[in-house]
């Protein structure tokens, strides 16, 4: 594990890439609160059917996953302590709880048991313990998104192994980021990361514009950005018909 000595560097780069996949993640939300107060106009969409909903979903949920494990490459790469890696990670995991409660509030039978944050609480530990797997992070993601394609099994449909993924059904919950195949995009996003910050370490640090510099300040306060997005939308959809005539 390399570990730099200079003044610690900036990764204007992947703070924008991060900001670019909460901001896509917002406007999705957007559009799923508006469809679920009955405000959007065509009739009610299907978000977890509908193909150009559920793809978006994909592609974001991806996306995240993948700025993570870069995230986790550049800790790594500097050296960052199980101290310092066990705060942010008790910041997740709470912030994982509180979905749970707030989910429970407002979607009480199907409330949010292992989301997005739940599956990155669990994923992140795993990615400090394989970070010095070298190459092997590769097949490694490639294993972890192949295998549920390949092996599924009802016994992995109770709650208490469903977080696995390799279900025969879908639980019914509002969110599901199961450890497969999600973990494998996160593997790949450190695997990638480590290559960069040895072959294109400029691809990371390297400058940008200064209009996507105040995005990467967004992306480096991603998840309280997060937290605190939904409350907002719903707060302002709800007051707004609250208003209206």
């Amino acid at each position: 594990m390399a570990v730099d000595a200079a003044a610690p560097e900036r990764f204007d780069r992947l703070d924008v890439l991060r900001a670019v996949a909460i901001v896509w993640m917002a406007l999705f939300h957007f559009a799923f609160d508006l469809n679920h107060f009955g405000l959007l106009t065509t009739p009610p969409l299907r978000f977890h059917a509908e193909p150009v909903w559920a793809s978006q979903r994909v592609c974001i949920l991806s996306l995240f996953l993948f700025c993570a494990g870069l995230g986790q490459a550049v800790a790594w790469h500097l050296g960052q302590g199980w101290p310092r890696f066990w705060r942010r990670w008790g910041l997740v995991a709470g912030c994982a709880l509180l979905v749970t409660a707030g989910s429970a509030l407002m979607f009480p039978r199907s409330y949010i048991y292992f989301g997005v944050l739940h599956g990155m609480a669990v994923m992140l530990v795993i990615m400090r313990l394989t970070a010095g797997w070298g190459r092997w992070l590769w097949l490694a993601g490639a294993v972890a998104i192949g295998l549920p394609r390949v092996f599924q099994d009802a016994m992995f449909n109770g709650p208490w192994l469903n977080w696995i993924g390799l279900v025969t059904r879908k639980p019914v919950t509002e969110d599901y980021v199961p450890l497969l195949p999600w973990i494998g995009v996160m593997w790949w996003g450190l695997a990638t990361g480590q290559w960069l910050l040895v072959h294109r370490r400029q691809w990371l640090t390297g400058a940008v514009p200064a209009v996507l510099r105040r995005m990467g300040m967004l992306g480096r306060w991603s998840l309280t950005f997060y937290m605190l997005h939904q409350p907002v939308l719903i707060g302002v959809i709800m007051a707004w018909k609250a208003l209206r005539p």
